[in-house]
């Protein structure tokens, strides 16, 4: 998938660090400057910020996913397959509303949040629901239990630690959350 040149692209080498900041605002909570480009050079703390935001939509539509399947009766398999699907779903609406707030079209922002967060989200459901379903016990607790709230934080937090260097990864060639970051300007 291929995207138009952003205009930080091809300004970057023109002008130093301070005088993009004063530009564009200081962009502090988005890592260093350089985590824009595809050199490579990508905080570990950018990377968990990428995969946290990534792990705040699959929790949510985890859980939901979860607390409907059971409100229906639905067995293990279907409440997992809702799960997974409200996950993506609500991993991609997180980024899709960020990068509309910058002005974007939506099939522009929606190709995005599908560049940016598929990978992410994948790797996540597969860690988050390997865990759930191979831990003893875990597939048949109840939501009011506090063995399944335990083992779904031990998941996801899993998750989070696999995900974040696959992140780094991604962001490090220009990938994943490094296709959003155009946006934040």
């Amino acid at each position: 998938m291929q995207h138009e040149p952003h205009a930080h692209d091809t300004h970057h080498s023109h002008e130093n660090q301070a005088d993009h900041a004063s530009r564009h605002g200081d962009h502090a909570h988005h890592g260093t400057h350089s985590a824009h480009s595809t050199s490579g050079k990508v905080s570990w703390a950018m990377a968990a910020r990428a995969t946290l935001h990534c792990l705040t939509g699959c929790a949510i539509g985890e859980v939901l996913g979860m607390v409907i399947g059971t409100a229906l009766g639905w067995g293990n398999a279907q409440t997992m397959i809702l799960a997974i699907v409200l996950a993506f779903f609500f991993g991609y609406a997180l980024t899709l509303r960020g990068v509309l707030k910058a002005g974007v079209d939506f099939r522009t922002a929606f190709r995005v949040a599908l560049a940016a967060d598929t990978l992410s989200i994948a790797v996540m459901e597969l860690i988050d629901n390997g865990v759930l379903a191979l831990w003893p016990g875990a597939m048949d607790a109840h939501l009011t239990d506090g063995m399944f709230w335990g083992v779904l934080a031990f998941a996801l937090f899993a998750a989070f630690l696999i995900t974040t260097p696959v992140n780094k990864w991604m962001i490090g060639r220009g990938k994943g959350h490094a296709v959003v970051h155009q946006y934040h300007h």
